[in-house]
């Protein structure tokens, strides 16, 4: 299956310094509405400065998307704004490590997209992107009294420090 946002790149075709522009039409943002299980996708936009060191690319640039996601507890409608930088690098698939070997990647690597081959797909990595910025869990204001009613522990309630205080109570000291 393609990427509904696929905006390959052929790397050497890159200019440092080169600004790109990209804009999601009604298909694309429909398919990744629906790959991400959001309720609509409404805007997903990405300016991105490119910058090239051999086989690594840099793309820095900002994000911009309004979507709407179904609320964890009551199932309405969450509408978010998401406006946000990002700092992507594509460097080269590493060699085929053995079966049981994994790759560790350290923070400051985590916005890292492998690619094979002679090009990047910038409109992926925009797509993924959107999909780490939105909030995991949206929450309409009446989420919480839902919650409540259902029994589902607050983080107070139900964290370390909760713990700690009704061992506390429990043992008759204030």
């Amino acid at each position: 299956m393609t990427d509904p946002f696929c905006h390959r790149l052929a790397i050497d075709r890159i200019c440092d310094g080169e600004r790109l522009e990209l804009v999601a039409g009604e298909e694309e943002r429909r398919a990744i509405a629906k790959r991400f299980g959001l309720l609509s996708l409404n805007r997903l936009e990405a300016a991105a400065t490119l910058e090239r060191d051999g086989p690594r690319i840099r793309a820095l640039g900002r994000i911009r998307a309004e979507l709407e996601q179904s609320c964890v507890a009551t199932g309405e409608p969450v509408r978010e704004i998401v406006d946000e930088p990002f700092e992507l690098v594509f460097v080269p698939e590493p060699a085929t490590p053995a079966p049981d070997e994994e790759i560790e990647l350290s923070g400051e690597e985590c916005d890292t997209v492998f690619y094979s081959g002679g090009a990047i797909d910038l409109g992926s990595a925009i797509a993924d992107t959107l999909a780490l910025a939105i909030d995991p869990y949206p929450r309409t204001p009446g989420a919480e009294a839902v919650l409540k009613q259902a029994g589902v522990l607050s983080e107070e309630q139900a964290g370390p420090f909760a713990v700690l205080a009704k061992l506390k109570k429990g043992d008759g000291q204030a």
